[in-house]
């Protein structure tokens, strides 16, 4: 498959220029990852190099856990570049753990995406995971809590709280993929939200949104007035 390397980019969608134009906080983690990377491999663009690395891992946190030995298993990732990596991910890691209050607020659902659209959207299977917030809408921490076609008849809803629960979670967001790549919500979607808002309400944890990603799409049930 073709992918337009850096260079053929017009300017204002390459990475760096789109993180000086529009902030750091809204390019996507793929994006984040590619300046790092700064240049791809033969016939494949450094964003589509990034978008594979987090693919193969399964999220950023997959990412950060994983060697450097372990990185350099991915086709255009050398000893130079898993280094930069961790280093990348070690200094982010010693920023959360010694500036609390330096965790992202969630205040919308491009937010919600954001934060999981990279990690998320190339993803073969279907995945939920449960963004955590706390009163402030501060990012508490994102739990994956199921795998496989979302289901309304197999989905335990007490596995989707349990995590708000020991977190202390005043609100969550439910995020899955779609590995089609077209977010468009199925009944079976709405129908799942609609048991876990409810579910939600007797445990006095608000359910703000699910949002379902697509490549490089999203849609947010509570915008199109789904289930909400």
């Amino acid at each position: 498959m073709y992918t337009p390397m850096i260079r053929d980019m017009i300017s204002d969608d390459k990475p760096r220029e789109r993180l000086v134009k529009v902030g750091a906080k809204a390019v996507s983690t793929a994006e984040l990852l590619a300046i790092i990377l700064r240049v791809g491999g033969r016939g494949e663009s450094v964003l589509r190099l990034a978008e594979r690395l987090l693919a193969h891992f399964g999220s950023l946190a997959g990412l950060s856990r994983a060697s450097i030995n372990e990185l350099q298993t991915v086709k255009g990732i050398g000893p130079a570049k898993a280094v930069e990596i961790k280093a990348a991910l070690e200094l982010g890691r010693r920023l959360v753990a010694t500036s609390p209050e330096e965790r992202p607020s969630i205040n919308s659902p491009a937010d919600a995406a954001n934060l999981l659209m990279s990690d998320m959207m190339l993803l073969e299977q279907e995945h939920l995971r449960v963004i955590l917030l706390d009163v402030r809408n501060k990012l508490i921490r994102v739990a994956p809590v199921y795998v496989g076609t979302l289901n309304s008849s197999h989905m335990r809803v007490g596995e989707l709280f349990r995590a708000a629960i020991k977190e202390n979670a005043a609100s969550v967001i439910i995020i899955h993929n779609h590995p089609s790549g077209d977010p468009t919500p199925s009944s079976e979607d709405i129908k799942v939200t609609r048991q876990l808002i409810d579910a939600g309400d007797l445990l006095n944890i608000s359910v703000l949104d699910h949002v379902i990603i697509g490549h490089r799409r999203f849609v947010s049930l509570k915008e199109r007035n789904l289930a909400f």
